[in-house]
């Protein structure tokens, strides 16, 4: 049988078009002696006639830009789906923020003690908790202001 023609039979078999069908050209013979359409299953069965691989879809402009977020770009208004807090938790937000406030506090703490101690550890701990500072800068300037 003409290798045309044995690609046509296969291509049916395999449920795909003449131009996926891929024929070992080192095993041109047995394709040749190949006369019925089991001959062309048992060929296909041997892996001498074989389906070509479907190209798959390119990951090069997913890495490009998964690299580029992953600097801190493509952030804009036009990116964002979804309100403010659903990109940024409310409770999480503040938990960092509060956190990063009394760890200052255990700074500031050893760096200025008289205007810690004149104000009270305690307290403004408790101001902390509060929520009555928003970030550390206003921490600072409160402490330092009293």
């Amino acid at each position: 049988m003409r290798p045309e023609k044995a690609k046509e039979i296969a291509a049916e078999l395999l449920g795909v078009g003449k131009n996926k069908v891929y024929i070992n050209p080192e095993e041109l013979d047995s394709v040749k002696e190949a006369m019925t359409r089991q001959d062309i299953r048992e060929l296909i069965a041997q892996g001498i006639i074989s389906k070509v691989k479907e190209s798959e879809q390119s990951r090069a402009r997913a890495r490009k830009l998964e690299k580029q977020k992953k600097k801190g770009r493509r952030k804009g208004h036009g990116s964002r789906k979804g309100k403010k807090t659903a990109r940024a938790k409310k409770k999480e937000k503040w938990v960092a923020n509060v956190r990063a406030q009394r760890a200052y506090l255990r700074e500031l703490k050893q760096k200025y003690p008289e205007e810690v101690k004149k104000i009270g550890y305690r307290r403004l701990y408790m101001m902390i908790k509060g929520g009555y500072f928003r970030s550390k800068a206003h921490l600072e300037r409160f402490i330092k202001g009293a």
